[in-house]
């Protein structure tokens, strides 16, 4: 099932995208409310796919938690410049809420960065409160799953040694189009692509930390909260985005998420 959040006649609501007889198109089905706290009543309204403006699919009420260094390829490709080797447990960092931005929304280059990146990643959206979770029912907390890009001011993150100012500017969390509540991730291709040129190419099944490992490892640390979000890592081929540019990070199974640079 596809949950989309979205804006049509002035009201932002949320919506299953529904396919329609063949020929006729995509249409959103509105719910009742977020139905990671209202489940899944509709309200019987239905919009054409191309009438409404797809927002962001969720903003966190709490955080962003992200995984550095979770494919090897990136870890190789990174080693001169960040330092390090592989990690023994998934390495956490922050990003705060502030930073999402949704399909079609413009990613911001700050003025005081040379050098700002992409990194396409499948993230998670949490369902329901996760505290020292086992790794056989991590799961079990996620209501579903999305496509992210983790922009990153390479400068600064290697200048201040550590990861928050890098990688925390506002429009550096590109989130959608869609949350994906039952894809299959067990070898989905991760893609980035900036004006169409493949820049990264991976999957899902290569990375390091698990899914189930990531999230009971996080709510170790952290209670975690439906609507918040992990980010779970990238594959090799990060690289500079520049003003004018447009940068698309696909997961299969779950859609394109497509936003300009300026």
């Amino acid at each position: 099932m596809k949950v989309a959040r979205f804006q049509a006649e002035g009201e932002i609501s949320y919506g299953i995208l529904d396919e329609a007889e063949q020929g006729a198109g995509i249409e959103i089905v509105e719910l009742t409310g977020d139905p990671m706290i209202a489940g899944f009543d509709t309200t019987g309204r239905r919009f054409r796919f191309e009438d409404v403006r797809l927002l962001a699919p969720v903003i966190p009420r709490s955080k962003i938690v992200c995984v550095g260094k979770n494919y090897l390829d990136h870890v190789e490709e990174m080693r001169d410049e960040t330092g390090g080797g592989l990690p023994e447990e998934p390495l956490l960092f922050l990003k705060p809420n502030t930073s999402i931005v949704g399909p079609g929304d413009a990613i911001v280059r700050p003025a005081i960065s040379d050098r700002v990146e992409h990194e396409g990643e499948l993230a998670m959206v949490i369902g329901a409160v996760a505290k020292d979770v086992p790794e056989e029912d991590a799961l079990k907390y996620v209501f579903g799953f999305t496509a992210a890009n983790d922009v990153t001011a390479r400068d600064l993150q290697i200048a201040d040694g550590q990861w928050t100012r890098g990688k925390g500017f506002d429009t550096f969390c590109p989130l959608g189009p869609v949350i994906e509540t039952d894809p299959d991730l067990s070898d989905a291709r991760v893609v980035t692509r900036v004006n169409g040129e493949v820049r990264q190419d991976g999957s899902t099944a290569q990375l390091i930390f698990s899914l189930s490992r990531i999230v009971a490892h996080a709510s170790q640390a952290f209670t975690l909260l439906p609507g918040d979000v992990i980010l779970t890592g990238t594959p090799a081929g990060v690289g500079r985005l520049e003003p004018g540019d447009t940068v698309e990070v696909e997961i299969e199974g779950i859609g394109i998420l497509r936003n300009p640079v300026r």
